[in-house]
C-alpha cells in the first residue's frame, strides 16, 4: 500500500520561500504521476503542480507559474515543491497525491480521486506578515 507523507510547511512572511516534500517510504516515486494540491478554508481543493511518471512533464497552475517548481529525487523517493515569492493567497493545506494508473504519463491538475488514488495527510502553509 502506497503511503505519502508531506512535510516542510510552516509560517512564512510574504515574499518568503518554503520547500515541501512528499515522501513515499519504501516506494519508488518515478513510477506514478505526482500532483501537489492545496485547499484553503472555505474553498475547493485546487491543483498547484504535477509531474508525470518518470518526470517527463511538469505542469503548473497559472497562479503559481514562475514561483513554484516541482522536482523529484528518485534516490530519496521524494518529490519536492519549491515555493518562492509566497503570497498570502498561497495560504492553504498542501497535499501530494499519486496516480499509478495507465494515464500517469500525462499528469493532471484536476484533483480527480479516480486518477489520484493515494493522498497524503497534508501540510499547512501560512503566509502572513
Amino acid at each position: 500500500q502506497l503511503q505519502l507523507v508531506e512535510s516542510g510547511g510552516g509560517l512564512v512572511q510574504p515574499g518568503g520561500s518554503l520547500r515541501l516534500s512528499c515522501e513515499a517510504p519504501g516506494f519508488t516515486l518515478d513510477g506514478p504521476a505526482i500532483g501537489w494540491f492545496r485547499q484553503a478554508p472555505g474553498k475547493e481543493r485546487e491543483g498547484v503542480s504535477c509531474i508525470s511518471s518518470n518526470g517527463g512533464s511538469t505542469y503548473y497552475a497559472d497562479s503559481v507559474k514562475g514561483r513554484f517548481t516541482i522536482s523529484g529525487d528518485n534516490a530519496k523517493n521524494t518529490v519536492y515543491l519549491e515555493m518562492n515569492s509566497l503570497k498570502p493567497e498561497d495560504t492553504a493545506v498542501y497535499y501530494c497525491a499519486a496516480d499509478l494508473g495507465p494515464l500517469s504519463g500525462f499528469c493532471t491538475l484536476r484533483p480527480d480521486e479516480d486518477r489520484y488514488e493515494y493522498w497524503g495527510q497534508g501540510t499547512q502553509v501560512t503566509v502572513s506578515p
